[in-house]
């Protein structure tokens, strides 16, 4: 998906993000830096298990932002939109998630509750999003931080969506870079629970479990506690996989949003 923020979008959605895995930051950073969204594929090829409607921006999408950022990310049927950046000019590691809850009509996009998780220095930032979508075909977006700074991306729809969610393809080992420079691997099994450890010695525990709608997969993990910036807090979330390029997109936030984990690993 290719993203340029122009009006808001409604988009896609942590551990010490351990190599790939981010403890909460700011995207203002990010996005003032040229941040993209890009949406993933979860590529699971089974049975259509659901359409999107017209009216709606829910899909997940693909795309990047003027400043070389790429991005990943969904829009759920609830309003919910999880969207990963990685660092500027470097897909392999991971920067940041916008997350927020926004609604969608007759094309437009918007959200006033939008906050960015920087992994790479900025914490946490409070924003707006506005966008423009064209039922699964494209999706722009503008986002605006509360103390200053905009950011934008254009997507477009990756069909993977429509497709049932798969554990067998989502088990397996992980690893991944984060912009702080730890690097996180996991381990899925076929029944969803995930084990994981960070180069800082942060290590936590969880479980994926498929969602009623959109190839996508409730997401779980509590830390271990120690060396965990995130304490031994239990956090919720989403999760896909995109099986063209073998890579796991998994986030998830404290009731409050003020505790996050993040990770985009790799299959090895």
């Amino acid at each position: 998906m290719r993203m340029t923020w122009t009006n808001t979008i409604r988009c896609l959605l942590a551990i010490c993000c351990m190599s790939g895995l981010v403890a909460c930051g700011s995207l203002a950073s990010c996005f003032n830096s040229g941040f993209v969204a890009v949406a993933c594929g979860g590529g699971y090829g089974e049975s259509n298990v659901s359409s999107v409607p017209a009216t709606s921006a829910e899909g997940l999408w693909m795309g990047a932002t003027p400043t070389h950022r790429t991005v990943g990310g969904l829009v759920l049927d609830d309003g919910s939109y999880w969207v990963f950046y990685t660092a500027r000019g470097n897909s392999n590691v991971l920067a940041g998630l916008v997350q927020g809850t926004g609604t969608s009509h007759s094309g437009s996009f918007g959200s006033s509750n939008t906050r960015d998780f920087s992994l790479e220095g900025a914490g946490i930032r409070a924003a707006t999003m506005s966008g423009t979508y064209a039922q699964k075909k494209s999706f722009h977006g503008t986002i605006v931080y509360f103390n200053g700074g905009t950011g934008s991306f254009t997507s477009t729809y990756d069909a993977d969506y429509e497709s049932a969610p798969n554990m067998n393809l989502l088990a397996g080992n992980y690893s991944g870079l984060r912009a702080d420079n730890q690097t996180v691997t996991m381990t899925v099994d076929s029944v969803g629970t995930l084990s994981g450890h960070s180069t800082d010695g942060c290590t936590f525990a969880g479980t994926f479990s498929p969602r009623a709608k959109g190839n996508v997969f409730h997401h779980s993990v509590t830390f271990g506690g120690g060396a965990c910036r995130n304490g031994t807090e239990t956090v919720n979330g989403v999760a896909f996989y995109d099986a063209a390029t073998n890579r796991l997109y998994s986030a998830a936030l404290n009731s409050a949003r003020t505790n996050s984990y993040i990770f985009i690993g790799t299959k090895l």
